[in-house]
């Protein structure tokens, strides 16, 4: 892992984030590009200043942004970027992960509400929207190391290869010392060809991180996620999310999108 983006509007979930991404980048050796998307407020928008004064709110915001570019190296000792835009949030941060080659993109999620878990938030509409792996930390998370991954893999979907490949690599990059693959199924037998080829990917790691195979017979997949990540004290949790199209998305809600929701460890969701 060599790039971590993480976008930040300077909320408190935000700036979280922010710190999550510099205790994280020192571990792992990478360094931080500190995504910001500046947008005018309602109130200058429908002002008639000039020209000069937008150029002066621009370079406010500019000079913020790297003056806490330069304070997070500082405190961690590492390389960091400030990367301002304007504009459109998804496009814009599109080219920011392009332009850096990014490995992962950092997101906060704010607390709980009603309005979020029917209509969800930034941090999920990005899951949903962009094909990168996006690592979404719950609010008031700290970093203190990645011992513990509980993978929690779509059984009905299978786990493909190049997502286990992406799960070591991840576990590695942190130093875990344990990853357990959790399935929940209401059939055991649908279980069986998955175990095998989850077994023979893990079987000659060659690593100091041991793997762990554990399923479970239950109707509620988000419950028994939950209590997993409790049962093994888990510091990240890791999902693939599911895509639904127009139609069904309008019966089905993401367990991922779900989980980022209601998540009290760190989210990595890893796109196919």
């Amino acid at each position: 892992m060599k790039v971590i983006l993480v976008a930040t509007d300077f909320s408190k979930e935000a700036e979280n984030a922010v710190e999550y991404a510099g205790a994280a980048a020192k571990v792992v050796g990478a360094k931080v590009v500190l995504f910001h998307l500046y947008k005018l407020s309602v109130h200058a928008l429908n002002s008639r200043l000039g020209p000069s004064t937008f150029d002066d709110l621009y370079n406010a915001s500019q000079r913020k942004l790297e003056d806490r570019a330069k304070a997070l190296a500082e405190k961690y000792e590492i390389k960091t970027v400030a990367d301002w835009h304007k504009d459109d949030f998804y496009t814009e941060l599109k080219l920011s992960l392009a332009h850096f080659q990014a490995d992962i993109l950092v997101l906060g999620m704010p607390e709980k509400s009603l309005e979020q878990d029917m209509l969800g938030n930034t941090t999920t509409a990005v899951i949903n929207r962009l094909k990168v792996p996006v690592l979404a930390i719950p609010l008031e998370v700290q970093f203190e190391g990645i011992k513990t991954i509980l993978f929690a893999a779509d059984v009905l979907r299978g786990v493909h290869l190049q997502v286990l490949e992406k799960v070591k690599e991840v576990a590695a990059d942190f130093g875990a010392k344990q990853v357990e693959i959790f399935h929940v199924s209401q059939k055991v037998k649908e279980l069986q060809g998955l175990k095998e080829e989850t077994e023979k990917a893990y079987g000659e790691d060659g690593s100091d991180i041991q793997y762990f195979y554990k399923n479970v017979s239950s109707n509620a997949v988000i419950r028994e996620i939950q209590l997993e990540l409790k049962e093994i004290q888990a510091d990240m949790l890791i999902m693939v999310p599911n895509k639904y199209g127009f139609w069904s998305s309008l019966i089905h809600r993401s367990k991922t999108r779900i989980m980022a929701l209601n998540s009290e460890v760190p989210l990595l969701s890893l796109p196919l």
